[in-house]
């Protein structure tokens, strides 16, 4: 994998966020090919429960400022970026006031979703790819971990389909079984529709439970990797019957090796 560029885009991060399925891996396979030499860069959001002065997050001012509209409305991105002591590895936070600014992820103190969790999403995919623009950083993979990081598929499979500099890359998507309880805003798919998304190419957004945004990612995914061995047996069998590639459950004494089989698989 040496040279090789692949982006990481995920919904959470060690050291970052509490350690959990999602934010473990979404560490431990970016370390992994960075130890192999390849060039990689992480993507997250900036959500208000993370330390800034203790992780050293500082804004990258020649990258902030650029609006970005989420169901015609302007939303201001601020890109900030941080180091993983140690590893090298930079990381950069997508921040907006509005969306994540609140001490937490995705629920209040109460455990209730955040009713603007959908919107989030698409801001977080949105600034994700306008950034890397920005860098003019040309990824082989972009490797998807987590449900807030799930709309980015179906944006660069539509929105951004005519960026010259994606024409090549491929976006591999991790399926995971932590998941959420309820729906996300029922006018979700309107707010997706709104940039131009076929409302065919979606249509599992019409109810935007977990399942479904996962379901919605995935069909606008290359390959999947399976990363929870208690998949649901609707996503294993939905998996299945895509027609893309896919890598089974590897345990993580054994990840490596397959990952980056898989991704050769993918770019060569």
């Amino acid at each position: 994998m040496e040279e090789k560029r692949i982006l990481y885009v995920s919904s959470e991060v060690v050291p970052y966020l509490a350690e959990n399925e999602v934010s473990l891996m979404s560490y431990d396979v970016p370390k992994m090919i960075n130890d192999q030499g390849g060039q990689i860069r992480i993507f997250m959001p900036r959500y208000g429960n993370i330390n800034e002065r203790r992780h050293q997050l500082h804004e990258v001012i020649r990258l902030s400022g650029m609006n970005l509209v989420v169901n015609d409305i302007d939303m201001p991105l601020i890109i900030k970026v941080a180091s993983i002591p140690k590893e090298r590895i930079q990381v950069y936070f997508i921040d907006n006031d509005e969306y994540f600014k609140r001490k937490a992820t995705f629920t209040d103190e109460d455990g209730v979703l955040y009713p603007d969790n959908d919107e989030r999403a698409i801001f977080f995919a949105k600034g994700v790819v306008e950034t890397v623009k920005k860098l003019n950083w040309v990824p082989d993979i972009i490797h998807v971990h987590g449900w807030m990081a799930a709309m980015l598929p179906i944006y660069m499979k539509h929105y951004y389909k005519d960026e010259a500099l994606f024409a090549n890359t491929k976006i591999i998507t991790s399926v995971y079984s932590q998941s959420f309880e309820g729906n996300l805003d029922i006018e979700m798919i309107n707010k997706v529709k709104f940039d131009d998304v076929p409302g065919e190419a979606i249509a599992d957004l019409e109810m935007p439970n977990y399942e479904n945004i996962i379901k919605a990612s995935i069909l606008h995914s290359d390959a999947l990797i399976i990363a929870s061995d208690n998949l649901s047996s609707s996503l294993t069998k939905f998996i299945d019957s895509s027609g893309k590639p896919f890598l089974p459950f590897t345990p993580k004494d054994k990840f490596a090796e397959a990952y980056t089989a898989f991704y050769k698989s993918i770019i060569l």
